[in-house]
């Protein structure tokens, strides 16, 4: 791995960040996270709004961590798109939220399903608006089906199911 950080591979050296953010080494993550994210690592741009938000390794900052969400949904990280509509239904821009909450259900993401739900029941969306997400979220859902992937979740189920009769 630390051939491919010399390198300049962003997928390394994000990693080696993830390693030291496990360790509770925030000050370095930060750095390494920064360091990829400059290459274009859309899921270091994502771990850095993260340590703005939760200031580890870099003091809290709403406006840095927003900057690095956006970066990183542009680039298609659904749980940043996710997290932008939570802070766009926290400031009340309610049609921006669900636009968010709308692309991230179309990428697959699970959590923004509950979200768009309780929207719903609480009345502030459609019912178009919250059929159109589930429909999408679902042919995302449904893309990453796959028969070889079929086959590799029953092998973990029977291994599970052996090791569980085993004990």
């Amino acid at each position: 791995m630390m051939k491919k950080i010399k390198e300049n591979d962003p997928t390394a050296i994000c990693q080696q960040g993830t390693d030291y953010y496990n360790k509770g080494d925030y000050s370095s993550a930060f750095e390494y996270y920064s360091k990829a994210a400059k290459l274009g690592d859309i899921k270091s741009h994502y771990l850095l709004s993260v340590c703005f938000i939760l200031g580890e390794g870099v003091e809290k900052d709403e406006k840095k961590a927003l900057y690095h969400f956006e970066e990183a949904a542009i680039g298609g990280h659904p749980t940043a798109r996710h997290n932008l509509g939570l802070h766009a239904l926290k400031i009340g821009r309610i049609e921006k939220a669900i636009k968010h909450f709308m692309i991230a259900a179309c990428q697959g993401h699970d959590d923004v399903i509950e979200v768009l739900k309780g929207l719903y029941t609480k009345g502030r969306i459609s019912k178009e608006n919250f059929a159109a997400p589930l429909r999408a979220h679902q042919a995302a859902v449904d893309e990453t089906k796959s028969p070889q992937r079929e086959a590799a979740e029953d092998i973990i189920r029977k291994k599970v199911e052996v090791e569980a009769n085993d004990c």
